[in-house]
């Protein structure tokens, strides 16, 4: 079996991570998939250090059609079983050509498709719609949590049967890097500067909630970043606040041996990566009630959790960590959390699955031979 994934190029967020991530436990299970990406750009760079199979199409429009004829000959003269695409516009080549190929084609959902281009004005909303028709296309859609499963079967009216959620995974370190000895509470939050992470409800609750040596790192850059570096200034957040940009991985690694919590206050989120790898570090989590919350962390024993948009909750839940902190009872959440997600979440878990669909996708086409 052999297994074509197709992405736009450009992600640098979760996306990436997921892709690279699934494609790296693909390496070490000797499992023949290769990454076709439509740009040269952060994937393809990615994927050729990780060692993954990797080509590029160049074409000098992101939406040049005349691509569509070499995505077809592509496909079909690699004599691919399965065509698996990431991202809507990976999605909307694939729906224009899917009845050219032979392969059976199969898309991964990593964030609400009614969201993604809500801030991109009139030509966003043109842009929702091809994707979400492209998506009833695909012979198989993996969703990233049950929300986003039953959303697409309730709101865009794809077949249940052709949906499954699909858990996100990665890969846990045996052990993980040693904590350095820090002055004061540390939080991080992980996410693109864009509105739908919810920056803004964070520095309003850490304005308000009045813990003292607490420091908040930013890693991520985006659109809003000189709006909220001019929100930080004019509130007088600049010692408590720092902002870091685009962060690798490894870096991100070594601000988690001095950080104590973890926090995300989306608005909307799938079952956020961010999350799993600051918890392989030990670190303890709070997040907004979005997506799958409830299996990430299921109890308040293993984290925090905060209603979507509440700064009054953000700020309870801060100064509950920020006691068991003082209380040195923070570590053993974190454990705890790591424990379960570990068992739970792993990329090898997520890749079994996936090669399950694959499989039960081309039984059933024999089937209905």
């Amino acid at each position: 079996m052999k297994i074509l994934h197709i992405n736009a190029g450009l992600e640098n967020g979760g996306g990436l991570y997921h892709i690279i991530q699934l494609l790296k436990e693909a390496r070490v299970k000797n499992a023949p998939f290769t990454l076709l990406t439509l740009a040269e750009g952060p994937v393809s760079q990615a994927a050729r250090e990780a060692g993954i199979k990797t080509e590029t199409f160049s074409k000098s429009s992101r939406y040049q059609l005349s691509i569509l004829k070499d995505l077809k000959n592509y496909i079909n003269e690699g004599q691919y079983d399965i065509v698996h695409t990431h991202g809507a516009r990976a999605n909307l080549f694939l729906s224009m050509i899917h009845r050219q190929i032979s392969a059976k084609w199969v898309v991964t959902v990593h964030s609400d498709p009614l969201k993604d281009f809500e801030s991109h004005g009139a030509i966003g909303k043109v842009f929702t719609k091809l994707n979400c028709h492209s998506l009833k296309k695909a012979d198989g859609v993996l969703a990233v949590t049950d929300r986003f499963k039953n959303q697409l079967i309730k709101d865009i009216k794809l077949n249940p049967q052709k949906v499954s959620t699909i858990y996100n995974g990665i890969s846990f370190t045996q052990k993980p890097l040693s904590k350095i000895e820090h002055e004061g509470f540390n939080i991080v939050n992980v996410a693109r500067l864009v509105p739908i992470k919810g920056h803004k409800l964070l520095l309003q609750a850490i304005k308000n909630a009045n813990i003292p040596n607490l420091k908040l790192h930013l890693v991520g850059d985006g659109p809003l970043e000189d709006e909220l570096k001019q929100y930080v200034s004019e509130h007088q957040l600049s010692n408590q606040v720092e902002f870091h940009g685009y962060l690798k991985q490894s870096q991100i690694n070594q601000l988690y041996q001095i950080t104590d919590l973890a926090v995300l206050t989306s608005y909307s989120e799938s079952f956020p990566l961010v999350m799993l790898e600051a918890s392989d570090a030990n670190v303890a989590l709070l997040m907004t009630k979005v997506g799958d919350y409830q299996v990430m962390i299921p109890n308040q024993e293993q984290g925090f959790v905060a209603d979507v948009g509440s700064v009054e909750m953000i700020i309870s839940q801060l100064k509950k960590a920020y006691q068991m902190y003082l209380n040195q009872t923070l570590p053993a959440i974190a454990q705890r959390e790591r424990d379960y997600l570990s068992t739970n979440f792993s990329i090898e878990n997520q890749f079994n699955s996936i090669m399950k669909i694959y499989h039960q996708i081309l039984e059933g086409c024999k089937n209905d031979l």
